[in-house]
């Protein structure tokens, strides 16, 4: 037989104290969004900055 670790997770019948997103702790009129949409149209490769590609992984790795 295959000895295979899993991963603990939350409890799912737990209830959320906080938010699950951090874009609902700031209100839509709130300054810091004028900021982000600024920050969106810079070329930041041509600043200079590294590793600005998104890279997203999802999901677990498989079992090996």
């Amino acid at each position: 037989m295959v000895s295979r670790r899993y991963q603990v997770s939350l409890n799912r019948e737990q209830e959320m104290l906080l938010p699950p997103r951090i874009d609902d702790y700031v209100s839509q009129n709130n300054t810091v969004r004028a900021i982000d949409a600024y920050v969106d149209t810079l070329d930041l490769k041509e600043k200079g900055f590294q590793y600005t590609d998104l890279v997203v992984i999802l999901g677990q790795p498989s079992f090996a």
